[in-house]
């Protein structure tokens, strides 16, 4: 069974930093995309980040627009644990963080769709005050 644990959420002041983690198990796949989602109070979830593989040493990564330049998403295979490191937050990066994870490759034209993902993570509070 197919298991997505975040955990790192908490409250921080504009400008400060958090660090997410998502412990993935049940996961066994070379090729694999692990993405983050955020749902923000009042908008529809919308895609942060995601990395993803076709043979599970090749990794790429992509990110929102919102979000580039201040949040990066690396993994540790050994750990089967994804991380989104948030630098420079803003208020407006207040909500609900949520990994998802599929057993195929995403691209530039898709990652961001929701859709793709099979598996989710009940999601950690990320509060971002003023």
């Amino acid at each position: 069974e197919v298991q997505l644990v975040e955990s790192g959420g908490g409250l921080v002041q504009a400008g400060g930093s958090l660090r997410l983690s998502c412990a993935v198990t049940g996961f066994a796949h070379d090729d694999h995309t692990i993405g983050w989602f955020r749902r923000v109070p009042g908008k529809e979830r919308e895609a942060i980040s995601c990395i993803s593989s076709t043979d599970g040493s090749t990794y790429y990564t992509y990110y929102a627009d919102a979000v580039k330049g201040r949040f990066t998403i690396s993994g540790d295979n050994a750990r089967n644990t994804v991380y989104l490191q948030m630098n420079s937050l803003k208020p407006e990066d207040t909500g609900v963080y949520y990994c998802a994870a599929d057993w195929t490759p995403a691209g530039d034209d898709d990652w961001d769709d929701d859709s793709l993902y099979e598996y989710w993570g009940q999601g950690t509070q990320v509060t971002v005050s003023s």
